[in-house]
């Protein structure tokens, strides 16, 4: 839909542009009536504590009813969560969502018991459980999962009482999304026709890629001007977030909030430094971009504002949805017809809700369930939201595979592999649309667009994961995280990566404050690690052929049965160096070149 027209109602979306929740539950009563079939669940399992080390087939049997009852659980929750996105203010499915999100506090609590238990269950026990328990070997990664934390487990009743506060621990992401998506609003603005566009967290990228330098400053300044004024409520908000992380850390005898984060992962803290090093040391790269950017623009001085705007002269790319579909499509020819075939039925199936509606959550996200994974976009006819879409194509493609080719108790993957086969799916579709241009304008489009995608997942998620680490150390050691405080922080952080070469507009240092995967816990460099090892898996697949696509599709299929740093291997890439992400930030200078030859600068 056009950017300057009225958003539309929930009840105004074409049923075939929304997501068919109804795979999950017919109806809200039906879910209600299996929500009220938990009863009593979370006992049965309660009623294992003490058991695990007696045999087995009692391990054994624990196991599954905690699976079925998982299973369950997921589909409750899943729903009532798409359904409160399709409209946050809705009480009705804030009201689900929170009772399901209770319950499952409750099982938690109920289940506390497990890890101790499987803990103290000797080496010599454990595989003699195996030997005589044929059906048990299947989770021996599972009881190495759990039994390599041991330094890091608490008692029982230390473990029920962490537990019951996971509720609690969740209420600063609760709220930030409410505020954020729910009660904050932002006033309309205008370009010099008079034109009016309505200003959402959703529609603000869409205006920063304006041609109009004036309509680029009104919806940067006040988007952030209205943030400002909540500055004190945001910083509180990601203050208490940041408590809970120190709070869960130090309970389980981490060093670091990082290291608690990272550990749950089975991801080594060398990692996040060497990405964070790496970039440094290639900083003169987007020195060097912005100074392009600045001369293809033709400004004296190049604002945060502009950092966005097409600098390909007044050239867009306007992508209908279906144009979208079909190039995606396309696109992934080279993955094989298995996949392919999926992606058609992902959306003849209505796996995607597609287009923004009042109240809808922000963003975009992929879901997985067992019956299929969900997609949630706002849909802009852009190029930006073509690549969202086959980026979270890329996350249901792997949840799907995961589903479909691991039990479940690996079928989920870890974070830091989530982001590789979603960018994966940008970069071969970025090379399909460069290979099919000639024309030298358009090419330049596209290319100026895959910078973009260096520059704000590579370069500027790095700077939100150092931001991350910086405002949790000053945390860990009793510093107040307040409003100044984290606009200092953000604001010298942004100087540092964006350089002298550009002004570093005061109201950027509170942009922390619309950033809602601070809330995540830990989780943003794994958008920059996955996008390094994504340029690399993609130009495998387009050079090696059909080895390469057999390793990926491996590697898709494998969720979390192995550690994340072996899974990657099996696809072909190494990790645990930072030689991806040197190899990622040569491409992007190669990419430079490229452009200053087309825009002749």
């Amino acid at each position: 839909m056009p950017q300057n027209q009225a958003i539309l109602k929930r009840n105004e979306i074409p049923k075939e542009a929304t997501w068919s929740t109804e795979d999950l539950f017919s109806s809200d009563d039906v879910w209600r009536e299996s929500f009220g079939q938990l009863a009593g669940r979370e006992e049965e399992i309660a009623a294992y504590q003490g058991r695990l080390g007696e045999s087995g087939q009692v391990l054994l049997t624990y196991l599954k009813d905690k699976e079925a009852l998982e299973e369950e659980l997921e589909s409750l929750y899943r729903y009532a969560m798409l359904k409160s996105d399709e409209d946050t203010r809705n009480p009705v499915y804030q009201a689900m969502k929170g009772q399901i999100i209770t319950w499952f506090v409750q099982y938690q609590k109920a289940v506390a018991f497990e890890t101790p238990e499987l803990i103290s269950i000797t080496e010599e026990r454990l595989e003699q459980f195996l030997q005589h328990t044929p059906e048990l070997s299947l989770y021996r990664r599972y009881f190495q999962m759990k039994r390599r934390r041991k330094d890091h487990v608490l008692s029982p009743a230390e473990e029920i009482l962490l537990a019951a506060a996971g509720e609690m621990a969740d209420s600063p992401d609760d709220i930030y999304g409410n505020f954020v998506n729910a009660d904050l609003t932002f006033p309309s603005v205008k370009d010099l026709e008079g034109n009016v566009y309505q200003l959402t967290n959703s529609t603000y990228i869409s205006l920063m890629e304006s041609g109009r330098e004036r309509l680029r400053c009104q919806a940067f300044q006040s988007l952030y001007k209205t943030y400002d004024q909540f500055k004190n409520t945001a910083a509180a908000m990601l203050n208490a977030q940041v408590k809970q992380s120190i709070f869960f850390a130090r309970a389980r005898k981490y060093p670091s909030t990082r290291a608690a984060a990272l550990d749950a992962a089975e991801m080594p803290e060398t990692v996040y430094d060497n990405l964070i090093q790496a970039v440094h040391d290639n900083l003169d790269k987007i020195y060097r971009y912005t100074e392009l950017r600045k001369k293809a623009l033709g400004v004296e001085a190049l604002h945060m504002y502009d950092l966005y705007a097409p600098i390909v002269g007044d050239l867009t790319r306007k992508v209908p949805f279906s144009q979208a579909r079909e190039e995606i499509l396309a696109a992934m020819a080279v993955l094989g017809v298995e996949y392919c075939t999926v992606l058609e039925d992902s959306f003849d199936e209505r796996w995607v809700d597609i287009y923004e509606n009042e109240g809808k959550r922000s963003g975009a996200y992929s879901a997985g369930a067992r019956v299929h994974p969900f997609i949630l976009m706002n849909y802009k006819d852009n190029l930006n939201s073509e690549f969202t879409l086959a980026h979270e194509l890329g996350h249901a493609m792997h949840s799907y595979l995961s589903n479909r080719h691991q039990p479940p108790v690996y079928a989920d993957y870890v974070i830091f592999v989530a982001e590789v086969a979603s960018i994966c799916n940008e970069a071969i579709l970025m090379q399909y649309l460069l290979k099919k241009t000639e024309d030298k304008k358009q090419r330049a489009y596209l290319i100026n667009y895959f910078l973009e995608q260096f520059r704000t997942t590579l370069y500027r998620q790095t700077m939100f994961a150092e931001f991350e680490m910086k405002i949790h150390r000053l945390a860990e050691t009793g510093e107040a995280l307040t409003a100044d405080v984290l606009k200092k922080q953000y604001y010298e952080l942004n100087q540092l990566y964006y350089g002298s070469g550009m002004v570093i507009d005061p109201e950027i240092a509170v942009e922390w404050a619309r950033i809602p995967h601070f809330y995540y816990n830990f989780y943003v460099y794994q958008y920059s690690t996955g996008f390094a090892a994504a340029m690399a898996l993609s130009r495998k697949i387009l050079s090696e052929g059909q080895p390469a696509v057999d390793a990926y599709l491996k590697f898709l299929s494998s969720g979390c049965s192995q550690d994340p740093i072996s899974l990657l291997k099996i696809a072909g890439v190494d990790m645990a160096s930072a030689e991806p992400v040197n190899q990622a930030l040569e491409m992007f200078g190669e990419l430079l070149n490229e452009m200053e030859e087309l825009l002749e600068v």
